[in-house]
């Protein structure tokens, strides 16, 4: 419980027999720092528990040092104060020591009555007169230094069959006294009881104490399994792994390389037929280049004016992936022209396309010839749009009755064009 150290101060000061108390007191404050008084204090109350442990002289110093640790406090608040009020109304400790513990208890309210701790414990002990000292009950010493009457200390069942920390000496006869001067040795003498070492043996008590000594093990046993059919049972996979080769290490990558600048090239400008036949045969060959070459929605429009042809071989390879809507979202939103209606337009034939994809840029397109200023574009616009649309509807991409009325009034809007005359003919025909 303390150090080897600690032990050998505080056996030490229990030897201190012939000085006074108070100083014994003095040397205990200033050796151990006030965090380590209740674990050395409870070393002593264990070897105080056990009367054939210490001397008389020994047991008064320590009683002092359980007392006087906490002096600065009420006496309530003192951990040891119930042991200290037992020990004093034990009627079978001697008496000089009862009247020692009460005159220790006395001393905190009286200043007359701290004349005991500059005494010695031995000259206590020689001066001791047992007919002049009276002790009262224990209930009225509760009463006077705790604030409550303290109930029964709780005993477990097994502390009978607890194992004790100190254990008598099996060389001592029963009923003799071990602290006698019959027992003390000469110079040169053999000792006649035993061989060991008593103040030895102290010292390892001091550092070896625990609580309760050694109790019984309560044995528990394992319960049984809970036999249900359904019971869940612990399974203990084998962890056999086994290496696997991967095949793409060291891979040759300058495909993926030769894509990637061929797709920075295409953003840029049009790409010469050698360079878009390059990536036509790349993607080919491993489709799944498309997710490495760089491109994203945001590139879309560059790639789409630029180079038409690549944008539907790309969104083609993409139209599976997560990302597609995003890339329709773009080419829906962007400018209208006649490389990205060539764009959907191919799209519509190689792949299935959503029908609110097409039937939202359709709508887009009619806006942009409707919104725009310059009738020569206008114009030309119009046309590429008739065309457009004729094309889907000839080719069954849409069902026209979804947009018959938008388109129709888009053809009368711009009837003086002859592309939108036609596609106003078409209407009426698939209408009858």
């Amino acid at each position: 419980m303390i150090k080897v150290e600690e032990s050998s101060v505080l056996f030490s000061l229990l030897n201190a027999e012939n000085q006074a108390l108070d100083e014994i007191m003095t040397d205990f404050n200033s050796k151990f720092p006030r965090i380590r008084h209740f674990r050395l204090c409870t070393s002593l109350l264990m070897l105080l528990e056990d009367k054939s442990v210490l001397k008389s002289t020994q047991r008064l110093v320590a009683f002092t040092i359980l007392h006087q640790a906490y002096s600065s406090q009420q006496s309530s608040m003192n951990p040891f104060i119930s042991f200290l009020i037992n020990a004093a109304c034990n009627e079978e400790a001697e008496k000089y020591e009862r009247a020692f513990i009460l005159q220790l208890l006395a001393s905190a309210n009286s200043s007359n009555s701290k004349e005991v701790l500059k005494q010695t414990a031995t000259d206590f002990v020689k001066g001791f007169d047992p007919s002049s000292q009276a002790f009262p009950q224990q209930e009225q010493l509760q009463q006077q230094y705790c604030d409550r009457v303290h109930p029964e200390p709780y005993n477990c069942l097994l502390r009978n069959a607890t194992v004790k920390n100190v254990v008598p000496d099996p060389d001592v006869p029963s009923g003799c006294d071990i602290n006698s001067p019959e027992f003390d040795l000469e110079p040169g003498a053999k000792p006649k009881l035993g061989s060991g070492d008593r103040d030895e043996a102290l010292t390892g008590l001091l550092q070896n104490l625990s609580l309760e000594g050694f109790g019984p093990r309560w044995i528990r046993p394992l319960p049984p399994r809970l036999l249900i059919q359904d019971e869940l049972v612990w399974l203990n996979p084998d962890n056999n792994h086994e290496l696997q080769w991967d095949y793409g290490m060291c891979a040759d990558t300058s495909r993926g390389a030769a894509v990637r600048d061929l797709i920075a090239k295409a953003l840029k400008g049009p790409l010469a037929p050698t360079q878009q036949e390059q990536v036509f045969v790349e993607l080919t060959n491993d489709p799944k280049l498309v997710y490495h070459c760089g491109l994203t929605p945001r590139k879309l429009p560059d790639l789409v004016e630029n180079n038409p042809l690549i944008a539907v071989e790309v969104l083609i390879k993409l139209i599976n992936s997560a990302e597609i809507e995003e890339y329709f979202r773009v080419l829906v939103s962007m400018d209208m022209s006649l490389h990205s209606m060539e764009v959907v337009n191919r799209l519509t034939t190689a792949v299935e396309l959503p029908t609110e994809f097409v039937h939202m840029y359709i709508t887009n397109c009619i806006s942009s010839c409707q919104n725009i200023k310059d009738r020569y574009m206008q114009n030309r616009l119009v046309r590429l749009v008739c065309v457009f649309l004729q094309s889907l509807i000839r080719n069954k991409i849409i069902n026209v009755q979804d947009l018959f009325i938008e388109v129709q009034a888009f053809c009368i809007e711009f009837s003086r064009i002859r592309e939108a005359a036609g596609l106003f003919r078409l209407l009426k025909t698939l209408e009858s």
